[in-house]
């Protein structure tokens, strides 16, 4: 693995971190939901959710460097049934925050997390967007001659969650600040962060 790394361009590496990091501050589904988790349940939820959502791109990048993620692109069905499946579960999610009381509990915070966690990577795990995404993104940067592709692929994967499981991080508690500064106001940000699960789900049924 090590060769694999010190086999590539250095030029080639830091135009691969530059892309990652730019497509992480990019708003997306992923940005929305450890926003929306920060911003129900504080810091500690939004970070959990940014480690469920950076384990969700570590399976995306097994299928990929297995070339699974293949499968996808030459069957539409497949994709379907993910992308409806990945939707359900979305709405399901807007539901529940929906009808939250909204009380930011210190008590509450350490199973909410857990919870944000497994949604977290249930919600990345049931995107083939993001499948997609990676499968098409991270074998641009490999070279045969350095090396087998599927060894690269899970090098330059693993840059990539480093540095996109730092950022993430960093928004989830950011989300959770802001949210904590507003306070009593925890009904109206869970009735937000129903109205930004449901717009994911639209988005991923419509687009």
């Amino acid at each position: 693995m090590w060769e694999v790394l010190t086999g590539f361009d250095p030029a080639v590496l830091i135009a691969f971190i530059a892309a990652g990091l730019l497509l992480n501050i990019t708003p997306g589904a992923d940005f929305v939901f450890v926003s929306a988790s920060g911003i129900s349940g504080g810091p500690k939820v939004g970070m959990a959710a940014a480690v469920g959502i950076n384990l969700g791109i570590i399976v995306h990048v097994a299928m990929a460097a297995a070339g699974l993620s293949a499968l996808l692109i030459a069957w539409p069905l497949a994709y379907d049934v993910i992308r409806y499946a990945g939707a359900a579960y979305l709405i399901w999610l807007a539901w529940q925050a929906w009808r939250s009381g909204g009380i930011l509990e210190e008590g509450h915070a350490a199973g909410s997390a857990v919870r944000a966690l497994r949604r977290g990577f249930m919600t990345n795990v049931l995107n083939p967007k993001t499948a997609l995404f990676i499968f098409a993104f991270i074998p641009q940067f490999t070279d045969p001659a350095i090396g087998p592709v599927g060894m690269q692929i899970v090098v330059l994967g693993a840059i990539f969650l480093v540095f996109g499981m730092a950022f993430s991080l960093c928004l989830g508690a950011a989300a959770g600040a802001f949210a904590h500064v507003l306070g009593a106001k925890s009904r109206v940000l869970s009735r937000l962060s129903a109205l930004m699960f449901g717009g994911l789900a639209a988005r991923l049924v419509w687009e």
